[in-house]
């Protein structure tokens, strides 16, 4: 990949080496052991094209850093004349017709390309989209939509970036850098009071936080010294119960059965987070083609 990729992944913070693989990933599942056969059968190896990466729907892009990597790594051999101009950037609206990227070089190496940038594209402004709709409900409200780790086996680290571009806020990246205590941890160590002193002692230095399906839970996490909570599928007059209970000083987030019509109505009772799986795994993708302009 170039620099100026590299500085932009980084900038965004996406590891380049793991956009590298999985990049690399992608496009040997999309080659197999012959190449592009319908490319490399009709058009001339040394055929120069340019193309247009324009929106079919409208959303919120993301993805464009990883699109250019997709780019990068098909035309790494040098190739006169091959360029790439970003017309739009992450996070920007965008409308059908919008042309995101124009792309300059072999045709062969656009169109095979083509269909494993489209589909990061695709993907993860499908995320930032949904993601969008969420921060815009809750704005002024005082509290945040987080993403979950219902998420594309592989594809976290996108998904997870792309809801950063649609306005939302990455919770646990995965099972070790938070300590979620659950309802089935709950039962195996024999109560909420024991499971957090169990965490506390193995792990003192990572974050913990607590689900609680009751207002007497939450209490006794509290008391045992969570000062996080996650309130899972508790209707708004509970949620208000909690945040009354608990005190202004502790950490809360709705979830479970959350809908857009009714964010605001959660977020009103003074919870401080959103939780929303959906954001993730069902998402649906924004449209985009790649127009290979006429000779």
């Amino acid at each position: 990949m170039k620099q100026s990729t590299v500085d932009a992944l980084v900038a965004g913070g996406l590891d380049p080496a793991w956009v590298d693989d999985l990049v690399r990933r992608a496009l040997a599942e999309d080659l197999g052991d012959r190449g592009d056969v319908t490319s490399q059968a009709t058009i001339p190896a040394g055929q120069a094209g340019v193309a247009d990466v324009v929106a079919r729907s409208g959303g919120v892009v993301a993805g464009l850093p990883v699109a250019v990597a997709v780019l990068d790594i098909v035309l790494e051999s040098p190739v006169a004349g091959a360029g790439i101009e970003q017309h739009v950037a992450d996070g920007d609206r965008i409308s059908p017709g919008d042309v995101l990227l124009t792309v300059t070089g072999p045709t062969q190496r656009l169109l095979t390309a083509e269909r494993t940038m489209l589909n990061v594209l695709s993907r993860a402004s499908g995320v930032a989209t949904a993601t969008r709709a969420w921060a815009d409900e809750l704005a002024g409200s005082g509290a945040t939509v987080l993403d979950t780790r219902k998420t594309t086996p592989g594809l976290r680290a996108l998904e997870k970036y792309a809801v950063r571009c649609g306005g939302g806020t990455n919770k646990r990246l995965g099972l070790y850098d938070v300590a979620m205590i659950k309802d089935n941890h709950v039962i195996a160590a024999g109560g909420v009071t024991a499971a957090y002193d169990a965490v506390r002692r193995t792990y003192p230095d990572v974050d913990v936080q607590v689900e609680v399906s009751t207002v007497d839970m939450a209490v006794e996490a509290v008391r045992a010294g969570a000062t996080f909570l996650l309130c899972d599928n508790m209707p708004p007059a509970q949620l208000r119960e909690v945040v009354t209970a608990v005190g202004p000083q502790i950490q809360l987030e709705a979830t479970g059965g959350l809908t857009l019509q009714r964010a605001r109505e959660y977020a009103d009772t003074g919870v401080h987070y959103l939780s929303v799986g959906a954001l993730t795994h069902s998402a649906p993708i924004v449209d985009i083609a790649m127009d290979l302009r006429g000779r």
